[in-house]
């Protein structure tokens, strides 16, 4: 590898696979390779990929190009959820040098040393694609990840995989089997994130929640034991199944714990127990209002997040419309909303008539729409209070950003010295782009 001496690196999707990139690109680094910017003619691109969706899958192909635009001669390697599901079909795009699964792609050095063993190329020489992966049922290793590089936040892998296989995802066929560490092993890597300037470290996973596979161990004791880390200010928790989110959990966190904040992330998909079900998800709408409802019990003025699939197979209008109310009827702070796409080897396509795009794209217009003023709501609610925030890195135009406790995003006139501070503040007003403008409460 003594021809490759810069790297850089692009990440798709979610949290999970940027604290994967990011212990990858540490391999690299002490193996004596620059880090560089994408645009900044790197000897060798790494691009993680998602297949969440299949706007995801077109955004490799774009990358891809991109990344030959401006270095032809780059070595190029895909990674990732995408990587895992369609090899050969990545293979076939032009300038892929090196396709790895999820079993292999924490050794991306050695098959990289292995290419440049074997193939002596000359400039105008055209290059050889290598495939490898296993089948997914082969994948059992769990591998410890986390993010550096923000200096505010980092993103803690935890578990990975899944053993749900709901007739929407893929990620089961991407990931494999649930797995994890032990609380022992986990509380090493939180030690080591510990060490750094990080204060705030996000919980990830797939399905954080079903953490203890094979050790007898559960979350709810994984998150007693992260609570008392030193060194770490803030635990969040970034996105738990209902069904899997106890009360002894809600009460702790909301209640006990010193560290872990007032916000979590709960998945719904859909509010119709009939969609629920075709979904294969383990639960009805009654547990997750009830969820929301012992949340909300214990910190009104908890941060609650969810997740919403529009135009799942079958949907009626008289189904969405129940969702839709359902969802407006709950005390929760904010909607990610995703439009439902068909995805290969899922059970969904199977389940009734597509629902046309005219029509997902409308039901999705609805809930982005119902999302703002659910956010609205409970900023206005916090208004007049007194948080703790996180400031962070970025400028923009002589302001500075953050995030209270309970997850609402405030700005500040840019002051160098509150980068990646605590600070007391009082919430003021919110303005014409949805942010939370504060003044600092002096201590």
């Amino acid at each position: 590898m003594i021809q490759y001496k810069k790297v850089a690196f692009y990440t798709l999707g979610c949290k999970l696979n940027f604290s994967e990139t990011s212990t990858i690109s540490r391999l690299f680094e002490d193996a004596g390779f620059a880090k560089v910017d994408f645009e900044d003619r790197p000897d060798i691109y790494v691009i993680n990929t998602c297949s969440v969706t299949e706007n995801a899958d077109k955004k490799c192909k774009q990358l891809v190009k991109k990344a030959l635009k401006i270095n032809p001669n780059a070595f190029v390697s895909i990674i990732g959820c995408y990587a895992q599901l369609k090899p050969t079909e990545i293979a076939e795009i032009p300038g892929v040098n090196l396709v790895l699964g999820a079993n292999e792609k924490f050794d991306i050095l050695s098959y990289i040393d292995a290419h440049d063993n074997t193939l002596e190329q000359t400039e105008n020489e055209s290059k050889e694609t290598k495939i490898a992966f296993q089948n997914i049922k082969e994948t059992k290793d769990f591998i410890p990840s986390y993010s550096i590089g923000d200096r505010t936040r980092s993103f803690l892998k935890v578990q990975d995989g899944c053993d749900y296989f709901c007739t929407f995802c893929t990620i089961p066929l991407a990931r494999g089997k649930s797995r994890n560490a032990t609380i022992a092993e986990t509380l090493l890597e939180a030690g080591k994130i510990a060490q750094t300037d990080v204060k705030e470290v996000v919980l990830t996973g797939v399905n954080i929640g079903d953490f203890g596979q094979g050790e007898g161990e559960n979350f709810f004791e994984l998150v007693q034991a992260l609570d008392r880390v030193e060194g770490i200010d803030r635990f969040r928790i970034s996105s738990i199944e209902p069904n899997l989110l106890s009360n002894e959990i809600i009460d702790f966190c909301l209640s006990k714990a010193t560290r872990f904040v007032p916000h979590f992330h709960i998945p719904l998909q859909v509010g119709n127990d009939r969609i629920l079900k075709v979904m294969r998800r383990k639960y009805e709408r009654a547990l997750y209002a009830d969820r929301v409802a012992q949340i909300k019990a214990l910190r009104p003025d908890c941060c609650i997040g969810v997740d919403v699939i529009v135009g799942f197979p079958g949907e009626t209008d008289e189904e969405f419309l129940d969702s839709y109310n359902f969802i407006n009827s709950l005390p929760v702070s904010y909607l990610h909303v995703f439009t439902y796409s068909e995805r290969a080897n899922t059970g969904a396509p199977k389940l009734g008539d597509f629902v046309p795009m005219e029509k997902r794209k409308e039901r999705s217009k609805m809930l982005h729409i119902l999302s703002e003023k659910k956010k609205r709501k409970f900023y206005e609610e916090n208004l007049g209070t007194t948080r703790t925030v996180l400031f962070e890195t970025e400028e923009d135009s002589g302001v500075m950003y953050g995030f209270t406790e309970n997850y609402v995003k405030v700005k500040f006139p840019y002051t160098a010295e509150l980068i990646n501070t605590f600070q007391t503040v009082k919430l003021q007003e919110i303005d014409r782009d949805g942010i939370v403008k504060v003044e600092l409460v002096t201590q």
